[in-house]
């Protein structure tokens, strides 16, 4: 392998000894010059070294392993012909596996390169006849591999690479136990590539477990030459929930997206919000985990076509969604985690395009934005919610630019010629001044520029004792582990455990314990991923062999009881409901 030049600006595609048959690909695909994740990561993969990457969303890692998959496989599938694949992608989502599946197949098209996305939503005989045709790369979910693993439908003995792609992603999503069995189904002289946008406790044990002397790679976005603006404007809003909404509507107004995602913990919310925001007139679609992949993919045509301004999602439903149109992202409340924040955010910006963050907090939450800003390096600027003098300049501001591109586009071609009879003889009535007002008047309402007279408070935020420290008996949800002094709930009642919960709280009944590998961390990310609450609103938590007990606040018992019967706990089901005396 030659030596890639020192100066980073002059390496192209071509310097990293990629055949002429991907740089066609890649030159045909608009791609001038690798980014510095792909400078980075190809050369080690190509040298059959194990990789370890920490790469944001957006960065152009897919192309970084991609690429190295391909040179491989045109190198060794020369002479034999076979129908077993020669690289594995694990992937998180369904919308992830066929995204990474198009992107190979664009770039190895010229090879002849065999991709095939495998994951569940989509019928089985398909992919058995795609894997029984013949197969060289897999990009698949983890559920569904193993899945056909299991029906000896899918044969890794052949496999030289096995990419995980977004790790922590898969993990949080429960899936680490199948990672595990497919590792231990591929051939132990395989070549492991791992990307993660995060680099948690567990990601590292795997790598530890899985990888052998990796090399390791850093990368977050290009940071902005001294004196640009960052491609992703991070801001922040401080709102009492009951103003929420409104203020939400008003900030979209101000903001104008093209097209943005507005992320919500609860399907509930989901659903609720974007009735709320349809009433206010913006064309939004809502996106959750009870909804099937048609309806996914039919929400999808819709924002990508644009007849949809926004998609009002969960976390878990938007998984792997790459929207290229995509200009803001909101969070309606501040994410449980610095970490799924780092996510949500990387939707946009890529490629060079700017993009916007909008977080809403209640005032409870502000030092959560102060942990996300000290995890991510980043400021967020928190903001005054726009006032409504502010959007009805706003509105008339784009009242203004509308005439204004009516006037440039129609006058010099005479498109305005038809409407000149009214105006003369409006004129023979009216001043020609109050005339145009009145026709302004029109554009203005017809464009749907709402009358928004509700002032939203102003949180005025005060530097002060902390008034977040858990109660006493709540765990740190950071780790799962209890913290002194945690109270088991009174005197054990019958089976051993106590009956008298704490005040204001309720605790529910979880069927799976111990023997599902549950642990409280599970139980806290399972109720702040799917709930309003945060972490240090769960209260005491016990955990017996066959079950699991967990106090919730009193108010929000009904609401978390709703939402964990749809969650998962590790990829399995179980029964939810009030602890019965």
């Amino acid at each position: 392998m030659s030596p890639i030049p020192d100066d980073d600006d002059a390496i192209s595609f071509a310097d990293l000894n990629l055949r002429p048959e991907l740089l066609k690909a890649l030159t045909g695909l608009g791609y001038e010059e690798p980014t510095p994740i792909q400078r980075e990561a190809i050369p080690p993969m190509m040298a059959g070294t194990d990789l370890l990457g920490q790469a944001a969303t957006g960065t152009g890692k897919t192309a970084a392993f991609a690429l190295p998959i391909l040179e491989r496989l045109a190198a060794e599938r020369g002479a034999t012909e076979s129908r077993a694949p020669m690289a594995l992608v694990l992937v998180p989502t369904r919308e992830l596996a066929v995204q990474v599946s198009e992107a190979i197949h664009k770039y190895g098209r010229d090879l002849g390169a065999r991709v095939v996305p495998i994951y569940g939503g989509q019928p089985i005989g398909r992919q058995l006849r795609a894997l029984e045709y013949g197969v060289d790369v897999v990009v698949a979910t983890p559920g569904r591999a193993l899945d056909h693993i299991g029906r000896e439908t899918l044969d890794l003995n052949d496999v030289k690479i096995v990419v995980l792609d977004e790790a922590d992603e898969m993990l949080d999503m429960g899936f680490a136990e199948d990672i595990e069995a497919i590792l231990e189904q591929a051939p132990a002289e395989r070549q492991t590539v791992l990307f993660s946008a995060t680099m948690p406790p567990r990601i590292e044990s795997i790598a530890g477990a899985h990888l052998r002397e990796p090399v390791r790679i850093r990368m977050g976005r290009a940071a902005p030459e001294p004196g640009e603006a960052p491609l992703v404007r991070q801001s922040a809003y401080v709102v009492p929930r009951s103003y929420k909404p409104a203020a939400l509507g008003r900030i979209l107004d101000i903001e104008a997206p093209a097209a943005a995602i507005v992320f919500c913990r609860t399907r509930d919310e989901v659903d609720h919000l974007t009735e709320t925001l349809n009433g206010r007139g913006y064309r939004a679609e809502a996106l959750h985990g009870g909804m099937g992949q048609e309806a996914r993919d039919r929400v999808m045509s819709r924002l990508r076509s644009g007849t949809a301004d926004l998609i009002v999602a969960t976390d878990v439903a938007a998984r792997g969604l790459d929207i290229e149109q995509l200009t803001h992202v909101v969070n309606y409340d501040v994410p449980s985690a610095p970490e799924s924040y780092v996510h949500r955010i990387g939707r946009v910006g890529r490629a060079g395009r700017e993009g916007v963050a909008i977080t809403l907090a209640e005032p409870r939450e502000h030092r959560m934005l102060k942990t996300i800003e000290r995890v991510t390096r980043q400021r967020i600027e928190v903001l005054k919610v726009p006032t409504v003098a502010d959007l009805r300049t706003r509105q008339l501001e784009l009242t203004r630019a509308a005439v204004r591109e009516t006037l440039l586009q129609d006058a010099e071609n005479g498109g305005l010629d038809r409407f000149r009879m009214v105006v003369e003889t409006l004129t023979d009535e009216f001043d020609i001044l109050e005339v145009a007002l009145a026709a302004v008047k029109l554009v203005h309402e017809t464009n749907g520029m709402t009358d928004d007279d509700e002032e939203i408070p102003d949180v005025q935020l005060r530097a002060g004792p902390r008034t977040d420290r858990p109660r006493d008996g709540a765990r740190d949800f950071r780790d799962g582990r209890e913290r002194p002094g945690r109270r088991d709930g009174g005197p054990a009642g019958p089976g051993g455990r106590g009956r008298a919960g704490n005040p204001g709280m309720t605790r529910l009944f979880i069927g799976l314990g111990r023997r599902a590998g549950i642990r409280p961390g599970d139980l806290v990310g399972a109720i702040t991923g799917e709930s309003r609450l945060g972490g240090r609103d769960v209260g005491a938590i016990e955990i017996a062999d066959r079950f699991s007990l967990v106090e919730v606040p009193d108010a929000a018992a009904e609401d978390v009881i709703a939402a964990l019967r749809t969650a998962t706990f590790k990829g399995k089901k179980a029964t939810v409901r009030r602890e019965r005396f």
